[in-house]
This record gives structure tokens, sequence and C-alpha cells, in this order.
């Protein structure tokens, strides 16, 4: 087993970018080359799920734009 540390603004922004690949209706597509990279990333989406509670409440929006707004603000803009 292998133990990521995100911070919860981190893990956050992944999971919406995740989330967001792995909607069939999504305009995005994730390049992956093989399945196990699929279900690699599935499983990363699914620890995710399992560990944050910011997506099922009402101001999911609100923390989301403000986690992108940190992390932006750590790393750096493009």
């Amino acid at each position: 087993m292998v133990n990521l540390q995100l911070t919860d603004d981190e893990a956050l922004v992944l999971f919406d970018l995740l989330s967001e690949y792995g909607d069939g209706d999504s305009q995005r597509v994730l390049p992956v080359q093989h399945a196990a990279e699929r279900n690699a990333l599935w499983a990363l989406l699914a620890s995710l799920e399992k560990t944050l509670v910011a997506p099922f409440q009402d101001d999911y929006a609100e923390q989301l734009k403000t986690a992108r707004e940190q992390v932006e603000k750590k790393g750096g803009s493009w």
C-alpha cells in the first residue's frame, strides 16, 4: 500500500478533475493508454470519495473554487 499526503485543497481539486473525466457526458478526455491506467485512476477517485465530505455538501462549488485558488497560489499559475 502507498500512502499519499495531499492538502485538503489538493484532494478536492483532484477529486473534481477525476470525477469530470469519469463522467460519460464530459467533453474532456483523459488520454489513458492502457486499461490499468484507467483502473488506477478509478481507484484513486474511489479513495478520495471515501475520504472527502465536501462533494456532498451544498456549498461544494464554493469550496472547490476556494480550493482551486489555494492550490494555484501554492504552486503558481500557468
